[in-house]
């Protein structure tokens, strides 16, 4: 029931948005707005959109999730855990139709392309991006690829941020500012953090903090977080049960230790994406738009090997498939046993090297902070 108040709220609000924007546009004639004025306008506009983006975006991934991990394993009961291969290499089939034939800036993380576009096209991004961000990173997560979806929801506001700039005929200054605009509201809807959806998209996004350009970000950043405590709650991404406290200040020693390591693990991830990359480029006798299926496929196999040779089972959906916050939520919870730890870093990393090596549609964070969450729980059982 709520999540379909969510689609219906974000439907309704999806409808009203080119009529609003139609006005504005004559407002701004009639009474000869300054681009200013108008730029504050269209940044809460934005903001509206990003959180509203961020709302069906979710429920899309909820969609594709029960379709092919309740509907279908129970359609083909008799077929045991063959699903798990099934549904991740379909769901990669269809991403990379969408993505070879209707946007190919859709393909990979979200966040390198909304830079390149800022960088060297003035902000300016097609809209159709983040119609087909929104269908392919929905179907790649929830078929199991094994990504997060916070690249892909910057992507999607940025789109449309620079799809209001563009509308309105604004200087490419004010479409990226527009972009930013996005990028933050995006954050700011899917993390509940607004301070942090400003700082991204300043440092990351633009690459410079200014005055300029940070009221219209602030603005757009709030308005989405708005939306998204309304459809999300205001509860925190990651509850922590237990409070921690310090037993000794020889404690503190150890964290650079962590630090390092993390480095290392970081530096890991990079080269075995890269490596995954290129693997997939080369090979040219498989079509560009049935790599993300291969991809898929391969991504069941490991699901289903790694049981018998780690000794961590799963019930209804692999640890290492989709954006991994549950493992991550119970890992907090009770930190479990150090090899099954170590073990499922290892695996998320492959997982999220085959997933968007082969043309995969989704974000490396959530990969990422689940395998920061794993080498901290390996590492505090060890010390």
């Amino acid at each position: 029931m709520q999540e379909r108040q969510e689609l219906s709220s974000a439907r309704s609000a999806l409808r009203r948005l080119p009529p609003v924007l139609a006005a504005l546009q004559r407002l701004a004639v009639r009474f000869q707005l300054t681009e200013e004025y108008v730029l504050i306008l269209t940044a809460v506009l934005v903001g509206i959109g990003a959180g509203v983006g961020a709302v069906l975006f979710r429920w899309l991934i909820r969609a594709v999730e029960w379709i092919g991990y309740d509907w279908f394993p129970a359609l083909t009961a008799g077929w045991g855990r063959a699903y798990v291969v099934l549904v991740p290499a379909f769901g990669g089939l269809l991403v990379g139709l969408l993505v070879y034939y209707f946007a190919r800036e859709a393909k990979g993380h979200g966040v390198p392309e909304v830079m390149e576009a800022v960088a060297l096209r003035g902000g300016r991004i097609r809209p159709i991006v983040a119609v087909i961000k929104s269908l392919a990173s929905s179907l790649c997560i929830g078929s199991g690829g094994s990504v997060g979806r916070e690249g892909p929801i910057v992507q999607i506001g940025a789109a449309l941020g620079s799809t209001v700039g563009q509308i309105f005929n604004l200087s490419d200054d004010r479409i990226r500012n527009l972009v930013a605009c996005g990028a933050a509201g995006g954050i700011a809807a899917t993390f509940n953090a607004p301070i942090a959806g400003v700082i991204f998209a300043l440092e990351i996004i633009l690459g410079e903090f200014s005055v300029g350009y940070f009221s219209t970000v602030v603005i757009s950043s709030v308005t989405a977080s708005v939306i998204g405590q309304a459809a999300f709650g205001d509860a925190p991404a990651f509850p922590v049960p237990i409070e921690y406290h310090i037993a000794s200040v020889w404690e503190f020693a150890l964290y650079p230790v962590l630090g390092v390591l993390a480095a290392l693990v970081a530096v890991a991830f990079v080269r075995s994406l890269y490596w995954a990359e290129d693997r997939f480029e080369a090979w040219r006798s498989v079509p560009e738009w049935v790599q993300p299926a291969v991809g898929g496929g391969l991504l069941g196999v490991l699901a289903l090997a790694y049981p018998s040779l780690t000794g961590i089972t799963w019930e209804r959906m692999p640890q290492i498939f989709n954006v991994g916050y549950d493992v991550i939520e119970a890992t907090l919870a009770n930190q479990g046993v150090f090899l099954a730890a170590v073990a499922l870093l290892v695996l998320k990393l492959v997982a999220t090297s085959l997933t968007l090596g082969s043309g995969g549609s989704g974000g490396v964070f959530a990969p990422s902070l689940f395998m920061g969450a794993m080498l901290g729980a390996a590492f505090g059982l060890l010390v």
